[in-house]
């Protein structure tokens, strides 16, 4: 089985507001945790940046948490 690759885009830099990434969306604890993951924790995962970055998705609004 192919391995999942990174959604990294090489833009890295938490915006305080939301605590994600502004290239992948990604909090500090999922990029730490992207290795440990199966590959079908990181297809779960990458659907939800999808969610993240879609324009009035969930990156417009600050995490639950």
């Amino acid at each position: 089985m192919h391995t999942v690759p990174s959604p990294c885009t090489g833009i890295c830099r938490i915006e305080p507001a939301t605590g994600w990434c502004a290239g992948c969306a990604r909090t500090l604890g999922e990029i730490a945790d992207w290795p440990m993951l199966s590959n079908r924790e990181k297809l779960d995962l990458k659907a939800r940046l999808a969610e993240r970055l879609a324009p009035g998705g969930e990156s417009r609004q600050l995490p639950q948490g």
